[in-house]
């Protein structure tokens, strides 16, 4: 278990192992949830990075991507329509 001192301004040092499991440096964001009675300490981008991963769940399957090769034929096609539409605004 580590412990930490709160000073007077509220701020604590979060020990060094403690962020070597956050995955958290110098500058980073660290969130603070409430769940079930406790308070959570998360890294803030892995918090976003699972929020997106969410975001797209059965995004693939819903698109008919079973391959890398399928994302890559799809984003191809998405830019050469893209393309049309810029020359079709341009022409």
């Amino acid at each position: 278990m580590d412990l930490a001192k709160i000073t007077v301004r509220g701020q604590i040092t979060i020990p060094i192992e403690i962020r070597k499991k956050l995955g958290v440096k110098d500058g980073d964001k660290v969130v603070f949830i409430e769940e079930s009675g406790r308070i959570i300490m998360e890294n803030a981008a892995m918090i976003a990075l699972k929020n997106a991963q969410n975001a797209f769940a059965g995004e693939a399957e819903r698109l008919n991507l079973k391959t890398e090769q399928d994302v890559v034929d799809m984003v191809k096609e998405v830019r050469r329509e893209l393309l049309g539409a810029d020359d079709a605004r341009n022409g």
